[in-house]
């Protein structure tokens, strides 16, 4: 199993075995390391990431974790190895993008972004999520929802053939989420 944990003031990627053995630190990197998914065949990790771009940026995150608080910040989607070796980023553009996870082909990885919110322009984190689907080298980046409101936390079932996700539209409170499932049609 992979996991997240405060060691040394910063948020890293460990894996273990099911019964708690053979702990193992997978990232080792100052910023945010979270999220993270084995790929099927448990041979790759994808997991989303923050890492700070300068002395500023260091300072302010540990002296955040200090406290256990983690700011809102751009975050990135990565794949590695299961080991940790040959880290890559899949994206760069400023948003947030979170909660990735794994298609049934190990070469798909489906996850949730703010990277169209136009008001993301005004007040930094727009709030307007939506699906995305992205190979596991960083191409063919497509859009798969367009509404106005937040789409995240996708997962594929697994057979391949119904995506499920979480959304507020519909919604009568803007911060209820509701669970909807559709037919994934490749």
């Amino acid at each position: 199993m992979i996991f997240t944990s405060k060691i040394e003031n910063d948020l890293e990627l460990f894996s273990m075995n099911t019964d708690g053995s053979d702990v193992q630190r997978i990232t080792n990197r100052l910023g945010y390391d979270g999220g993270a998914y084995y790929s099927p065949d448990g041979k790759e990790i994808v997991w989303r990431a923050w890492y700070p771009e300068n002395a500023a940026d260091s300072l302010r995150w540990v002296t955040n974790m200090r406290e256990s608080l983690v700011e809102a910040v751009p975050l990135d989607i990565y794949v590695m190895n299961a080991d940790g070796s040959n880290q890559r980023r899949l994206t760069h553009n400023g948003a947030t993008n979170w909660a990735p996870s794994w298609y049934k082909d190990g070469q798909h990885i489906i996850f949730s972004s703010n990277m169209d919110d136009w008001n993301r322009a005004y007040n930094d984190f727009g709030h307007n999520f939506e699906l995305y689907l992205i190979h596991k080298d960083g191409s063919a980046l497509e859009r798969l929802t367009y509404n106005d409101t937040f789409d995240s936390f996708p997962m594929f079932s697994q057979d391949g053939k119904k995506v499920a996700f979480a959304s507020n539209r519909d919604a009568t409170n803007p911060r209820a989420t509701h669970i909807y499932v559709a037919d994934w049609v490749e």
